[in-house]
């Protein structure tokens, strides 16, 4: 004999055999570029970060775009511009020339998971009810043996590397799917890749076999910051 719990949701399974749900990702994560350098480049700038330990004087020059502040690096030093035409255009870091990968999104470590039903398809749709409320992503994921997987970034060629990254907390991804029946967590397939210094990014999100279209999220910059590394044993 079906409880009253039971025939509760066989009324409401009645009543909406088809829901929609939104899925979000939000906590800590941001925006890289990884580029290659010269050896020399390497080198200058290793330098230059040791004698002017006060500032970020690398952050600064890579934010420098009209070299109100950088006009004494050499031509050759200057990996955001045309070392042969020095006066000529600079390029944004998340536009470099010597840019190997992009990255985006927000860590798959510190990412939190919030499902809603909501009332529609529409993005503006109100919502019904949590259904996942800021739960642990990592957490949800092996408490309901969800399949994610991670895959890494090719290997790099360049001896000497660089990232830029922009450090953002907010919510990276934002998407809605439509299921027959209630939200199976066991459906979802999370897809993240890990780059060149192990920061695992999450990229997509599946349900049911269908990818989630990501329709953007709303964070927060919480500053800059560089690093460099040999690839030379």
């Amino acid at each position: 004999m079906a409880t009253s719990e039971e025939n509760k949701e066989l009324i409401e399974t009645i009543k909406r055999p088809i829901r929609h749900y939104r899925i979000m990702l939000w906590g800590y994560g941001g925006e890289s570029a990884y580029m290659r350098l010269t050896k020399e480049q390497y080198e200058y700038w290793n330098q230059r970060k040791e004698e002017d330990d006060e500032r970020d004087v690398l952050v600064d020059y890579m934010l420098d775009e009209e070299r109100e502040e950088v006009a004494d690096v050499p031509p050759a030093m200057d990996f955001m511009g045309d070392p042969e035409d020095f006066e000529g255009p600079r390029y944004a870091w998340h536009d470099a020339p010597n840019e190997i990968v992009h990255q985006y999104g927000v860590d798959y470590s510190s990412a939190r998971i919030t499902v809603t039903e909501i009332e529609s398809d529409e993005y503006s749709a109100d919502p019904i009810e949590d259904v996942v409320d800021g739960v642990e992503l990592d957490e949800f994921v092996n408490e309901h043996e969800i399949e994610w997987f991670s895959d890494e970034v090719e290997e790099s060629e360049s001896d000497y590397m660089l990232q830029f990254h922009s450090s953002e907390k907010g919510t990276f991804f934002e998407g809605i799917f439509t299921t027959a029946g209630k939200f199976d967590p066991s459906k979802l397939v999370i897809n993240s890749t890990e780059y060149f210094n192990g920061d695992d990014t999450v990229e997509t999100i599946t349900y049911d076999g269908e990818e989630i279209e990501n329709m953007g999220g709303d964070t927060n910059g919480k500053g800059y910051s560089v690093h460099m590394w040999s690839n030379k044993g």
